[in-house]
């Protein structure tokens, strides 16, 4: 039987963190990684008896140097479990994801089901709690909670430490073109804490979910193109479109608006058939509708950071 070991990150998590380091029980290694926190997190995961990892602050903080870190502070690992500082596993997951990767060498990586702790405290939560709930099955890419073969990740080099957001997405697809097999198992992972309660909040994250987009499509074009495509159409090609025909007409322009109700209404439609309540879908649906506009502004920012061939700093909406 294969052993598992656990690479925790996280950034002035607080109770979450001391959640999480909880919820390891099982693991033949716990590395915590800390992003430069304020608050006590380190002391905490030395208490809780992690081995610790403080990452230099000289240099940009991103989830997948994290990773990288704690992979590398592992010794001689077989079976590694990701898992970000605001989430905390669920007993028994530990045993699942080992048993599948132990009965299926083809698989490079299995995840699970996240949901969101507080998942009614507020839209923003329950919108999050919907994002993470994917059919089971052979996939093509997971979020940052996930359980991988340490051949496989030393295959790959790991994550790439300078792609801010979506880093899981590229670590999944450099897996999938290197032969490796990903599947999600129909059982619950982890719970999350998305803690958010602020349209500010959700607009940086949204932001940043943008960035992904781009950073991620611009090293993988054949990854997020639909996501990349409705982004330019809704949030810059519409909207011109609309200015251009107010000049001419202004009921043309009142019909081509038209359309984001109509995407509104799909978008609603489709929630409701995934099985959210129509007053919930309803409300999602206005966000996700909304949300191509800071998607696009995240991925304005990545292509003019590439340009000046600055940085890639975190978007951070906690």
């Amino acid at each position: 039987m294969s052993a598992v070991d656990v690479v925790l990150i996280g950034r002035n998590e607080g109770a979450r963190l001391v959640a999480a380091l909880a919820a390891t029980r099982g693991a033949r290694q716990v590395v915590y990684v800390d992003s430069g926190s304020r608050d006590d997190s380190v002391a905490r995961a030395r208490e809780a008896g992690a081995t610790v990892v403080e990452l230099d602050r000289s240099a940009p903080f991103t989830a997948a140097r994290a990773r990288n870190a704690g992979f590398a502070a592992l010794e001689a690992p077989d079976l590694v479990q990701f898992v970000d500082g605001d989430c905390a596993l669920v007993p028994g997951w530990l045993d699942a994801g080992r048993a599948h990767l132990d009965a299926h060498p083809e698989l490079a990586l299995v995840t699970g089901w996240r949901a969101e702790i507080h998942r009614d405290a507020s839209l923003y939560n329950q919108l999050a709690d919907a994002e993470w709930r994917r059919p089971a099955g052979q996939i093509r890419a997971c979020g940052g909670d996930m359980m991988v073969r340490a051949a496989a990740f030393r295959a790959v080099g790991g994550f790439d430490p300078g792609v801010i957001a979506a880093e899981d997405d590229e670590f999944c697809t450099r897996l999938r073109k290197t032969g490796g097999q990903l599947e999600r198992l129909p059982q619950e992972m982890t719970r999350h804490d998305a803690d958010m309660h602020h349209f500010g909040q959700w607009w940086r994250r949204a932001v940043r979910t943008g960035h992904g987009f781009a950073q991620v499509g611009h090293l993988h074009p054949d990854y997020f193109v639909a996501e990349r495509r409705r982004v330019l159409a809704y949030a810059l090609a519409l909207p011109l479109a609309i200015l251009l025909a107010a000049t001419f007409s202004g009921w043309l322009a009142l019909a081509m608006a038209a359309l984001y109700p109509l995407n509104w209404w799909r978008t609603a439609q489709g929630l409701s058939r995934d099985g959210l309540p129509k007053p919930e879908a309803r409300r999602q649906a206005v966000l996700l509708t909304l949300s191509k506009f800071p998607n696009l502004i995240g991925m304005a920012t990545f292509h003019l950071r590439r340009l000046r061939r600055a940085q890639m700093r975190l978007i951070e909406y906690k």
